[in-house]
C-alpha cells in the first residue's frame, strides 16, 4: 500500500479472514504435532487466461506481503473460535501465530500464464495452510482488475485512463481495483482513499445532480469554474448535449480566458460516443477552445474504446467504471493453491482430467527469450535444481508426446525470494514504478499474443527432468 511513513491500512487482515476448513484441518495438524519441523511448498498459479486473452498481468504482491507481514489472531479471533469450540491448546498456538515462512514469486506486474507457478510459499504446514484464502482473494483478484486494465491501455494509446468503478464495485474491492488498475496501466482514479494510500492521482468532474440544482445550466457552470478555475470538467449531457451542454460550456469558456484561466474539459457520460465526440470537438476548436479536452465515461471496456478509436473519435481521456472493477465479463480468475511438496517429498494431485494433475517438486520457472531479448512464447517449468542452460526440450505438461526445442536460447528466470522467514526482502514498490514494469513487459509480447480475438497460445511446459520425475509420481500413486 503507501510508501509513506505512516502506513494506512483500509481493510485490516487478522487470521479470521479464512475459511473454516483452513483452521479445521490446521488444529488436526497441530493435535498431531505437525507444527513445527513439517515443511510445506504451495504453489500459486490458474489454469485459464481470463477474457479470452493471450496473456494476464499479475498483480496483489505487495498487497500480499503487507498482509503477510503483519497477519495474526486478535483476542476478537481467539474468543470467536473458542465459541466454536476450537482445542484450547490451538487457540494459544494461535495466539503467537506469526506467518515465518519464504516467499518465492513473479515480480508484481509481469505477465503470467497458465499451469505455472506465479509465487510458492514455503512454511510450516500450518502457516502455509493459513495463509491460502487470504493469498488467493487478494492475488485473484487484483490479477483480474489488471489484466483488464492493460487490454484497455493497449488499445488507448497515450490517452488517459482513470479508474470511475468504486461506485459499481462489489464493497471494499474497488480499494484494491484500483490499485490493480494502476499496475495495470491507469493513470488515476476517483478513489480518494485508493489516491491517498496509494500515492496515485485522483480525478473527478461533476455529477448531473450538480447541473439539475440549478435552474440554469450555465450558472452551475459557472459556479463550477469559479470555485475550481484550474480543474474545471464540465458534464455536458444533462440536458442537450450539443444544443445546451457545449454550447454554456464554451461560454464559460471564453469567460474563463479573460480572467487568465482555461477550461480544463468537458465530459459526455451518455449517448453516440463517437459522434458526439466529433461534434463537440468542431464546436470547441471553431470557437478557439483547442486545449479544452473530451472526457467520456458510460459503460465502457477494451472493446468500447477500441471502436471509438477506429471511428475516429477525438477523445482525450476515458473514465472507466462498472466493466474495470468487476472484472467484466469473466467476474474471476481461477487461480488456485496446491501442494507440491511436504516434509522432503514431492506430493501431487491425480485428477480424472489430465489438466487438474498437479506439478510436483520444488520449482523455478523459466521465460525463453529470443535473439532481440522478447518473449519467445514458451515458459518452462524445472526443478529448482537444474541449470537453466542444460534445458534443451520442454515437454507439453499434459500431453505425453508433444515437446518444444529451445536449445541454446536465453532463459530468464521469473520466481525471486521477495519474503525470508516472514519478513519481505526488499522495500514496497510504488505502483507508478509497478506500472513502467509491466509496460516494459508488454512491450515484449509479440503481437499476435495481445489480439483480442483469437490470440496465439503461450505454451508452457516442463523440463525433461521435471517431466520424467512426475511421471514416474504419477504411476507410483497410481499402483496404490
Amino acid at each position: 500500500m503507501s510508501t509513506s511513513s505512516e502506513n494506512r491500512e483500509f481493510l485490516h487482515f487478522t487470521g479470521t479472514y479464512t475459511d473454516l476448513y483452513q483452521l479445521t484441518m490446521a488444529q488436526a495438524y497441530f493435535m498431531q504435532g505437525r507444527c513445527k519441523d513439517h515443511r510445506a511448498v504451495f504453489d500459486y498459479f490458474f489454469r485459464k487466461l481470463p477474457f479470452n486473452g493471450g496473456y494476464a498481468v499479475f498483480a496483489g504482491l505487495e498487497s500480499l506481503l503487507e498482509a503477510l507481514e503483519n497477519l495474526q489472531f486478535d483476542r476478537y479471533d481467539l474468543e470467536y473460535l473458542k465459541a466454536q469450540g476450537f482445542d484450547s491448546g490451538f487457540l494459544h498456538y494461535l495466539d503467537q501465530f506469526r506467518f515465518r515462512g519464504n516467499v518465492f514469486s513473479s515480480l508484481e506486474g509481469d505477465l503470467i500464464f497458465p499451469v505455472r507457478p506465479i509465487l510458492s510459499i514455503e512454511a510450516n504446514i500450518i502457516e502455509a495452510q493459513i495463509v491460502e484464502t487470504l493469498l488467493l482473494n487478494i492475488l485473484n483478484f487484483q490479477t483480474l482488475i489488471a489484466t483488464k486494465a492493460r487490454r484497455m491501455r493497449s488499445v488507448a494509446g497515450n490517452r488517459v485512463l482513470i479508474d470511475f468503478g468504486l461506485r459499481r464495485a462489489h464493497g471494499p474491492g474497488g480499494y484494491y481495483a484500483a490499485r490493480a488498475a494502476i499496475v495495470g496501466g491507469f493513470n488515476g482514479t476517483s478513489n480518494v482513499l485508493a489516491g491517498r494510500d496509494f500515492d496515485v492521482p485522483i480525478s473527478g468532474t461533476m455529477a448531473h445532480s450538480f447541473v439539475e440544482s440549478y435552474d440554469e445550466e450555465i450558472s452551475a457552470f459557472r459556479d463550477f469554474a469559479q470555485t475550481f478555475p484550474e480543474n474545471s470538467v464540465m458534464l455536458v449531457d444533462t440536458y442537450n448535449t450539443l444544443e445546451s451542454g457545449v454550447p454554456n460550456a464554451i461560454i464559460v469558456g471564453k469567460e474563463m480566458e479573460k480572467s487568465g484561466h482555461r477550461l480544463k474539459g468537458i465530459r459526455l457520460d451518455s449517448g453516440d460516443l463517437a459522434y458526439l465526440a466529433k461534434q463537440t470537438r468542431k464546436m470547441l476548436d471553431d470557437a478557439g477552445l483547442h486545449y479544452v479536452k473530451i472526457v467520456v465515461s458510460d459503460v465502457l471496456d477494451e472493446h468500447v474504446i477500441k471502436s471509438l478509436l477506429e471511428q475516429g473519435a477525438p477523445i482525450d481521456v476515458f473514465g472507466v467504471g462498472t466493466k474495470l472493477v468487476i472484472g467484466h465479463p469473466d467476474a474471476a480468475l481461477d487461480g488456485v493453491y496446491k501442494l507440491a511438496y511436504y516434509d522432503e517429498q514431492p506430493r501431487l494431485k491425480l485428477s480424472e482430467s489430465l489438466t487438474k494433475v498437479t506439478i510436483p517438486y520444488k520449482k523455478q520457472v523459466y521465460r525463453v527469450l529470443d535473439e532481440s531479448g522478447n518473449f519467445a512464447g514458451a515458459d518452462v517449468v524445472a526443478t529448482i535444481e537444474e541449470k537453466s542452460e542444460y534445458i534443451k526440450i520442454m515437454c507439453h505438461p499434459f500431453e505425453a508426446l508433444m515437446s518444444m526445442h529451445i536449445g541454446q536460447a536465453t532463459k530468464e528466470p521469473l520466481l525471486f525470494p521477495v519474503m525470508k522467514e516472514g519478513k519481505r526482502i526488499a522495500e514496497p514498490q510504488h505502483l507508478n514504478n509497478l506500472a513502467a514494469f509491466c509496460q516494459s513487459r508488454f512491450n515484449k509480447l509479440p503481437d499476435e499474443y495481445k489480439r483480442f480475438e483469437n490470440p496465439h497460445i503461450y505454451k508452457i511446459g516442463l523440463s525433461q527432468e521435471l517431466k520424467e520425475k512426475r511421471d514416474k509420481l504419477i504411476l507410483m500413486h497410481q499402483k496404490k
